[in-house]
C-alpha cells in the first residue's frame, strides 16, 4: 500500500513561492498518477493539479494555472508542486494522492497523505 508523504509548507507572504514535495512511504510511485488538492477552513477538499506517471499529462485547476507547476522525479520517487506568486486564497491544508490516472477528482485517488499547511500572509 502506497502512503504518500506532504512536506514543503509553511508561512509565507503575499506574492512569494513554496514548493511542496510529496513522496511514498513504504512503497514507490511507479505507475502512479499522482494529484494534489487542498482543503481551507469551512471549505470543501478541491483539485490543484495532477500528473501521469511518465509525466507527459498534466492537469490544473483554473485558479492555480500560470502560478503553481507539477513535476516528478521518477528516479527518487518524488512528485513536486511549484507555487508561485502565492495568495491569501491559496492558504489551505495541501494534500498530495496517488491514483492510475490523472484525475481532478477525490474519487480518482485511492491513497491519501495527511497533508501540509500552506498560510500565505497578505
Amino acid at each position: 500500500q502506497v502512503q504518500p508523504v506532504e512536506s514543503g509548507g509553511g508561512l509565507v507572504q503575499a506574492g512569494g513561492s513554496l514548493r511542496l514535495s510529496c513522496s511514498p512511504s513504504g512503497r514507490t510511485f511507479t505507475g502512479s498518477a499522482v494529484g494534489w488538492f487542498r482543503q481551507a477552513p469551512g471549505k470543501e477538499r478541491e483539485f490543484v493539479a495532477a500528473i501521469s506517471w511518465s509525466g507527459s499529462s498534466r492537469s490544473y485547476a483554473d485558479s492555480v494555472k500560470g502560478r503553481f507547476s507539477v513535476s516528478r522525479d521518477n528516479a527518487k520517487s518524488t512528485v513536486y508542486l511549484q507555487m508561485n506568486s502565492l495568495k491569501p486564497e491559496d492558504t489551505a491544508l495541501y494534500y498530495c494522492a496517488a491514483g492510475l490516472v490523472v484525475s481532478v477528482k477525490l474519487s480518482g485517488y485511492n491513497y491519501w497523505g495527511q497533508g501540509t499547511q500552506v498560510t500565505v500572509s497578505s
